[in-house]
């Protein structure tokens, strides 16, 4: 257990950023499989764009590796054009 004052207020701020930074990456998580689960194709670009606009804004605080972002966002891009326009 931290003795020091400010030990003890990292312990509560870097709770607060583990709390946010896992809420961030979950919302990244649950959209990515939202796109992979769409099967229409108008459907399915309406989310990636949402998707891709949430995996921009966790990569842009730092909470992702900027490629790691691209990466999945091209995947997810190749995977919507594979889709079949209903």
């Amino acid at each position: 257990m931290a003795h020091h004052k400010s030990a003890k207020k990292r312990i509560k701020t870097s709770e607060k950023k583990r709390i946010r930074n896992k809420a961030a990456l979950s919302k990244v998580k649950t959209l990515i499989k939202k796109v992979y689960s769409t099967e229409d194709k108008t459907e399915a670009t309406v989310v990636l764009k949402e998707a891709t606009k949430a995996i921009d804004k966790t990569a842009a605080k730092g909470k992702i590796h900027k490629n790691n972002a691209a990466r999945k966002k091209s995947a997810l891009t190749k995977h919507v054009n594979t889709l079949a326009a209903k």
